[in-house]
C-alpha cells in the first residue's frame, strides 16, 4: 500500500486547531435556543441506532457543502438563516471536524461539538429516539 502523504487524524489536528470547538455541556445549555442550529451530519443508521439531538437537523456527511451552497441544486433554507449560530457534530468529532474546516473555507461560519455526540447523553443532554 503506498504511503499516504497526510493521515486523516494529521487532517483533523489541522482542523481542529483553525476551527470554534464547542464543549458538549456548552452545546446542551443551548439546547432549544432559536439562534442555535445543532447538525448532525452522521449516518442515518448511526442516528437511528443511537437516537439524536432533539431539534437538530440532519445533514448527511456526503450532501453538507451542497446542502450550504446558495448556488446549488441541492441547497437547503435552512442553512441560509441569517443571524443562527451553526454547530455541527457527529458521533467523535472527527468528521464534524473535517466537515467545518471545509465549510469555513468555502465561507460559511460554523462551529463542532468537539468531543461528538459521544458524551452527549453522559453528560446529561437530551436524547430523541424515533422509536420512542
Amino acid at each position: 500500500m503506498p504511503k499516504l502523504k497526510k493521515s486523516a487524524a494529521r487532517m483533523v489536528a489541522e482542523a481542529r486547531a483553525r476551527i470554534e470547538e464547542v464543549e458538549t455541556a456548552d452545546l446542551i445549555a443551548r439546547v432549544g435556543d432559536p439562534d442555535t442550529v445543532i447538525v448532525d451530519i452522521r449516518d442515518p443508521r448511526e442516528r437511528a441506532r443511537t437516537g439524536y439531538i432533539p431539534g437538530s437537523v440532519h445533514a448527511p456527511r456526503g450532501m453538507v457543502e451542497f446542502w450550504v451552497d446558495p448556488e446549488s441544486p441541492y441547497f437547503k433554507e435552512v442553512f441560509g438563516q441569517e443571524g443562527k449560530r451553526f454547530v455541527f457534530h457527529c458521533a467523535s468529532g472527527w468528521r464534524s471536524a473535517l466537515t467545518v474546516a471545509t465549510l469555513q473555507d468555502m465561507g460559511f461560519d460554523a462551529a463542532h461539538l468537539r468531543e461528538g455526540f459521544s458524551t452527549w447523553e453522559k453528560q446529561g443532554g437530551p436524547v430523541e429516539r424515533d422509536d420512542d
